[in-house]
């Protein structure tokens, strides 16, 4: 692992320092600006790799983190910034608890939900898998809240000079006129996406990937970041179901018996995550 100063010749050319950008740690002051765009800048490089940000701010302890790491979650313990270790061994695989007790521990997982658990699920569809280069035409969410279910749809303008790839409009169904004529800007998809999703948690199946086109349009559009708790389902089921052919979403949408109307569409992609984290929920008392 290689430790870097990052060059005062570079904070201030931000297209060259994110093209300089090799493996391994960066130390230096940059500006909030900067920060967000080197952050988007890893994620788009990343591969299937994983990495944590640490940057100075205006907490007890001066820092805080971000972290694409599937096996952590950053938390805040009232002011000091925490890595959270996820997917821990539950106290009856450790112990050897009975049926009987997973039963009941399912029972009362079920209850807590029934008196008002809410999250959202969330799908995205896009033109390609970059960030920089594609673009969001879809997106679609569903939430329990207090009990009560809703669903959210947006589609997305083309942006000038662009047009759905032909792979992508034969399996979205989606085509350049449709998102023209009934489609939105993605930064007021975004805000509505935002005013429906509240401050609740939000889950998706590799959610990972839609995190990235969000937060790039984010950074584009210089608007509010989300504060959401994220959830990303792909890596508990890498946990709980090591011997699968493939993780593709239908794959795993079948093998827990859910059907999904119409693939490839955000909202219902949406709604058979949801199903999916329903049904981790009663099997795994899966934590959200």
């Amino acid at each position: 692992m290689t430790l870097t100063k990052v060059p005062h010749s570079l904070r201030g050319d931000l297209t060259k320092w994110c093209q300089e950008i090799q493996p391994g740690i960066y130390v230096g002051n940059v500006s909030a600006r900067v920060r967000e765009r080197l952050w988007q800048r890893v994620n788009e490089n990343i591969g299937r790799g994983e990495a944590t940000l640490v940057y100075n701010t205006n907490n007890e302890l001066g820092y805080t983190f971000r972290t694409t790491r599937r096996d952590k979650e950053v938390v805040d313990a009232d002011g000091i910034p925490l890595m959270k270790t996820l997917f821990q061994t539950s106290e009856e695989e450790r112990h050897g608890f009975s049926n009987a007790y997973r039963f009941h521990q399912a029972k009362i997982s079920s209850h807590r939900r029934e008196r008002g658990v809410s999250f959202a699920a969330l799908d995205l569809e896009t033109t390609g898998l970059t960030p920089s280069t594609n673009q969001i035409i879809s997106i679609g969410a569903v939430k329990i809240e207090n009990g009560q279910l809703a669903s959210f749809y947006r589609l997305i303008k083309m942006e000038p000079e662009r047009a759905i790839p032909p792979d992508i409009a034969r399996v979205t169904k989606l085509n350049n006129r449709l998102l023209n004529t009934k489609g939105v800007e993605v930064k007021e998809a975004i805000i509505d996406l935002q005013h429906f999703v509240k401050n609740i948690p939000i889950i998706g199946y590799n959610l990972l990937f839609d995190e990235r086109f969000l937060q790039a349009a984010i950074i584009r559009y210089n608007m509010v970041q989300f504060n959401n708790k994220m959830v990303d389902i792909l890596p508990y089921i890498k946990q709980v179901d090591k011997f699968c052919d493939n993780y593709h979403l239908g794959t795993i949408l079948a093998k827990y018996g859910i059907e999904n109307e119409q693939p490839h569409n955000a909202l219902s992609d949406a709604k058979a995550t949801m199903q999916l984290a329903e049904k981790l929920i009663k099997k795994y008392d899966f934590k959200i």
